[in-house]
């Protein structure tokens, strides 16, 4: 990161997209304008309307060195499913995606290139006293690097925490699984973690919770491409 630090003048760490292409663009135009290297926290697509735009601005994001994208688990599942994987498909979520990127005039293009970066994606990334995650945190993420490749391998090891957060053998009502955050007491005191996955805020902005040992963690999924919105927050170096 100290090589950016002089192309750069901080930072735009964006939450899950799912889809939104229109908010996202607004995004990294603006962090192309005001200089901020982008971390996007994972989820691009399923649930909004245009999964293959999400794709194209991300993959020219990433050629043009201004920003990366962290793997979530909707990144990770659409890799499987183009991969030929037999999995459960959403037809509203991971469905509508692949019938958006079939229905793309560079739909092959957008295939090779999702398993690609998808593939290489970090699982989280620390800078300083920062932790950027998908799911969810556990402290040797503070010392671990993340496994190479691990968006084209079964999820081990802290993988699991940082794709799905801290879960349950229970399901909700709603039908998702039954989510802890005792992970967040774990955070030590100065650290702040990123982290998406979950929409936890009431009003529209991201949600800040301070744990027991003092560390904090903010939710930054507002509900883009689910009937929300996209949220953003600009950081210094």
């Amino acid at each position: 990161m100290s090589d950016l630090r002089s192309q750069f003048d901080g930072l735009r760490v964006i939450g899950d997209v799912h889809s939104d292409a229109a908010a996202l663009s607004v995004a990294l135009e603006g962090a192309t304008a005001e200089r901020l290297f982008v971390i996007q926290l994972g989820d691009l697509t399923d649930g909004g309307s245009d999964a293959p735009g999400v794709l194209r601005r991300v993959f020219a994001m990433l050629d043009a060195r201004a920003g990366l994208f962290l793997l979530g688990n909707h990144d990770h599942k659409l890799r499987r499913a183009l991969t030929g994987a037999r999995l459960h498909i959403d037809a509203n979520g991971l469905g509508q995606t692949l019938r958006q990127i079939d229905q793309a005039p560079d739909a092959e293009a957008l295939r090779a290139r999702t398993l690609l970066e998808v593939a290489r994606a970090p699982a989280w990334l620390r800078i300083n006293q920062r932790v950027f995650v998908h799911g969810g945190f556990h402290p040797r993420m503070l010392h671990a690097a993340p496994p190479p490749e691990a968006g084209a391998q079964r999820p081990d090891g802290l993988v699991p925490r940082a794709l799905f957060g801290q879960v349950t053998s229970r399901m909700r009502p709603d039908g998702f699984p039954e989510r802890l955050h005792d992970w967040v007491d774990r955070i030590p005191p100065g650290i702040t973690v990123y982290v998406g996955h979950e929409t936890r805020s009431s009003d529209g902005r991201p949600l800040t919770h301070v744990g027991a040992l003092g560390g904090a963690a903010v939710f930054m999924d507002t509900g883009a491409g689910k009937g929300g919105h996209l949220s953003w927050v600009d950081l210094p170096w």
